[in-house]
């Protein structure tokens, strides 16, 4: 049977709450926090798995490293070596696929710090983020790292999302993701919630927005340069609520959270802090682009920027779905592709890469994780739970028939 939890809450919160005409919780609305738990069976990602793997038409799945350890975040070089974290024993590795056959046979440890996590390159040196701490190290010719040295060391503390990432945007400035500490609360830090923006020296950040929960996954679409970022719904509302969130992230914008979840539904265990009403907090937050089915759990997010992929995906994102642990059917376990039209705006998810949940969705043999475009066109995908890195590449002689479009 499959664990049920439902949580009282001393001030009284709802997962089907009623609201008023103006959208806005009675002072004494009866709420309660219900939900389910399922951690689908884990299977050894066996070679007949992993062949069983279901990708569009001309697409193949092959293992670039396996044996890792919790293998989290990645990022290339432009020589194609890879970089790879393991968030529990801080490490970063090098894997280097030195003769060009789609599989790493160079493997070493190139650094060690506490909860190691988010990883950047620009300009020859390798940024690396922990809980409180940006470092920054130079690459050295044969791919190992120079001393780390400390950008910052006054991060928000952890809490229940401690995992940082890091990106280099258009600008050249690094964008850090720094989760809430709780699944919905008032925060007394300003920084926890937020998308960060860093001076690469260490002289200075702000907040570029907030109201975030928790966006692991944030890229720039390639043509237009907006900035596109999945954010992970609040827990216990049951199997259906809160939806993940695509959202074009604008500097200065608040996303609402955690006091209107979703397209503006109220929340009524966090009213807004400003003394406003929902309505007119909602008024002002940025609502999602799209909305995705809850608790998958997004984590890696990148745009196509290659050529090896068939025209029809280029300038489309690719989001991992790590994977639901809080409802009763499980969700996520897979790859999507977000579909931009012409025009640069977002139009749909849709299945990309899916296959790690088997046996009528009880057991799974992966948990895709960390994403990033190698600078040949594929794609690699970490698996934390299994330890492997997946290359998702098409293959170029078999450009016919396309990979079908979904309506």
């Amino acid at each position: 049977m499959l664990p049920k939890l439902t949580i009282p809450l001393a001030a009284a919160l709802l997962v089907g709450f009623t609201t008023t005409a103006q959208n806005v919780p009675p002072e004494a609305t009866p709420f309660k926090m219900t939900g389910n738990i399922y951690l689908p069976k884990k299977l050894p990602a066996t070679p007949e798995r992993i062949a069983s793997l279901k990708a569009p038409a001309g697409f193949t799945i092959t293992p670039y490293a396996e044996g890792l350890e919790m293998p989290r975040m990645l990022v290339v070089a432009p020589n194609g070596d890879l970089y790879v974290s393991n968030r529990v024993k801080g490490t970063v590795t090098l894997l280097r696929d030195a003769n060009k056959d789609g599989k790493a046979e160079v493997r070493q440890q190139v650094a060690q710090k506490e909860h190691l996590h988010g990883l950047a390159m620009q300009d020859g040196k390798l940024y690396l983020a922990a809980i409180r701490e940006v470092y920054v190290a130079d690459i050295k010719p044969d791919g190992t790292l120079g001393e780390l040295k400390t950008l910052y060391k006054d991060l928000p503390d952890a809490g229940q999302h401690a995992n940082r990432t890091l990106q280099f945007g258009p600008d050249k400035k690094l964008y850090l993701s720094v989760g809430s500490t709780c699944n919905a609360c008032d925060e007394d830090n300003p920084e926890n919630a937020t998308l960060m923006q860093l001076n690469t020296d260490g002289s200075g950040r702000q907040v570029y927005a907030h109201g975030l929960r928790n966006t692991i996954g944030f890229d720039w679409h390639p043509t237009t340069g907006q900035l596109y970022g999945m954010d992970h719904g609040i827990d216990w509302l049951g199997d259906e609520d809160q939806q993940e969130e695509f959202n074009q992230i604008k500097q200065g914008a608040n996303y609402g959270w955690p006091s209107i979840i979703a397209d503006g539904k109220p929340y009524p265990a966090n009213k807004p802090k400003s003394g406003e009403t929902y309505a007119q907090f909602d008024a002002k937050a940025v609502r999602p682009l799209l909305l995705y089915k809850a608790h998958s759990a997004p984590l890696g997010l990148v745009f196509n920027r290659g050529t090896q992929f068939p025209s029809e995906y280029k300038n489309d994102a690719f989001v991992t779905m790590h994977g639901s642990w809080n409802r009763a059917q499980p969700s996520g376990y897979k790859i999507v592709r977000v579909r931009f039209n012409e025009q640069g705006q977002p139009q749909q998810f849709e299945d990309f890469i899916t296959g790690w949940l088997v046996e009528n969705d009880k057991s799974e043999f992966g948990r895709p994780c960390g994403l990033i475009q190698h600078p040949d066109g594929s794609l690699l995908v970490s698996d934390d739970d299994n330890g492997v890195i997946y290359r998702v590449a098409y293959a170029t002689n078999n450009r016919t028939p396309k990979a079908k479009k979904r309506s």
